[in-house]
């Protein structure tokens, strides 16, 4: 039994300390604007890694900042895609009225 025992994860430790977990999640809440990315406001894995590759100088591919995020409690949030000019008065409308008659036919 004591051979069957688990013997904790297996592979070398992760180079991301704790203590660097609380400076990227304070890091990450400021936005990508706050760190020269103005033309879009998503984080992605490959700039995560550059924050912490600029911060702490060590290199993270965007696989291992995928691995590292979720132990941090944060997940994939993909944006809604909507029409810039979308009236949502007009959506509801058409809910409303138009579709029980398109749905019926």
């Amino acid at each position: 039994m004591k051979a069957l025992r688990s013997k904790g994860p297996s592979g070398r430790p992760s180079w991301m300390k704790p203590g660097w977990r609380e400076w990227l999640a304070a890091e990450l809440e400021k936005g990508p604007a706050s760190h020269g990315w103005v033309e879009d406001q998503r984080w992605t894995l490959a700039r995560i890694a550059a924050v912490i590759a600029r911060r702490f100088h060590v290199r993270f591919s965007p696989a291992q900042a995928w691995h590292i995020l979720p132990q941090m409690g944060w997940s994939v949030q993909a944006p809604q895609r909507r029409a810039a000019g979308r009236d949502e008065d007009a959506v509801a409308t058409w809910i409303k009225e138009t579709w029980p008659q398109v749905e019926r036919g």
